[in-house]
Formats: structure tokens, sequence, C-alpha cells
């Protein structure tokens, strides 16, 4: 269960084992509201036989859902969903899970505001603290992604690796942390759309993403923060244009 949320989501498919398939098809049925919250789970002997494995098999996934904090075991009276505040909105499983059930704008539009406390900190950090390597790779990133022939899928993970780049030139570890939002939130531009398919989209997105580094190479802390501000809000409004265009 630990592929990458942007691979999977980009490849349509991911490895599994029977307690990894479990976990996924539960997870999926709690996200959608199949079981909704507050609602107790079917017991044992029928999940274990809706999916086909052993009971030891289906105990330990009820051990990994309630680690995630979907669920919770309550001793004569079974497996409860609990409320969606109690859910780990931070683990890339039901991040994932989100994305397969499908998210509305709100959710995303939460996802953003995130990445705004974070993010354009981080990009000011890096202006602080990168290493000219770093600030090299990052230029690197940045140009690579208005080379032509890009795809919607190949700039989302271009994307994703030039804003991990920056997580990490920011010399904090913890904001590499945040790199599982950066990512369902990409994964959420690349679902709904692309700039790939608009005329002149990928240079500008190029250009955005350049001046940060530019900003970040003249140790720019302010300048830094105002451009990666500038890009997320530009990728926020994309998404909303194209859910308020499927209306």
């Amino acid at each position: 269960m630990n592929r990458s949320l942007l691979e999977t989501v980009v490849s349509g498919s991911r490895k599994r084992t029977s307690h990894a398939h479990v976990v996924d098809q539960l997870g999926k049925a709690i996200i959608s509201g199949e079981f909704p919250v507050g609602s107790i789970l079917p017991g044992d002997p029928e999940l274990a036989a809706r999916f086909k494995v052993s009971r030891t098999v289906l105990r330990e996934s009820m051990k990994t859902l309630a680690a995630k904090g979907l669920v919770v075991p309550r001793a004569r009276i079974g497996t409860r969903v609990t409320p969606r505040n109690d859910w780990n909105l931070f683990d890339s499983d039901i991040l994932t899970w989100h994305f397969e059930c499908g998210v509305d704008e709100d959710f995303l539009y939460h996802l953003s505001e995130v990445r705004l406390a974070f993010e354009p900190h981080a990009a000011a950090l890096a202006a602080r603290n990168a290493s000219e390597a770093e600030i090299s790779r990052m230029m690197r990133l940045a140009v690579a992604m208005g080379e032509e022939g890009h795809t919607a899928e190949s700039l989302a993970v271009a994307d994703l690796k030039f804003h991990l780049a920056v997580a990490e030139a920011s010399g904090n570890p913890f904001m590499r942390t945040v790199g599982g939002l950066i990512e369902a939130a990409l994964v959420g531009v690349f679902k709904l759309s692309s700039p790939v398919a608009e005329r002149g989209g990928i240079d500008e997105v190029a250009r955005n993403h350049i001046r940060i580094v530019e900003e970040i190479g003249r140790r720019d802390e302010v300048g830094a923060r105002l451009a990666m501000e500038n890009v997320i809000k530009i990728g926020r409004e994309r998404v909303r244009s194209a859910l308020h265009n499927r209306a």
C-alpha cells in the first residue's frame, strides 16, 4: 500500500496482497458512504466470505483501518465507522480513496489551503537555506516542465518532482512530510484539468515555476513565498473552472 498516490492514479493500478485488497475495498466502501459514519461493519464471517480471505487476514486489515482512524472496534458491539473528523487525511491511502470515489470543489479547495499554509514558507526557507546544487536542480526541474511533448501525466509527475524538491531544499525535514498532500492536490489537477490542453499552458507553467527558483536563487524569501503562492492559486483556479464547466 506504499505506492505513490500519483503513480497509482496515472497507471490506474497498484500491487495487491490479500491484506492490501481487503484494506483497499473496505476503505473505499467507507469513504464512499457504502458503510456510513456511525454504522457497524458486517461481522467477520460475512466479510471473510465477501473477500474470500481468512479471519486472520481480515483482523489484520481491520487493525490497518483502525490505525488510519476509519474504524474503531467495540467489544460485544462490533467495528464502528468513525466520524470523518477522526480520519487521517494525511494518509496516502485515504487520499487515494477520496479521489477514486470522487472529490468535490470543497475537498480540493481545502487541500489548496493546506498547501498555501506550508509550501510558500518552504519556498522562503529554500531561499534562505538551499545549496547552489539544490537551486540548480530546482531550475532543471522547472525548465523541464516547459519541454515539448508533455502529456497530462508526465507534466503532473514533473510538477510533483519540482514541489518536492522545494520542500527538501527548505532544510526543514518536517516540510517533506507534506509531500502526500502536495501529491494529492496535483492528482486533483491531473484528473480534472491540465495546462497541456491549453494553448501556451505549458510555457506559462514553466515560467511560473522558474520564477520561484529565480527568487530562491536571489535569496529573496518574500519573493519566493509570493511566487509559490501564485503557482498554487493558479492551479486552484484551473481546477475550479474545470469543475464549473462540468456542472
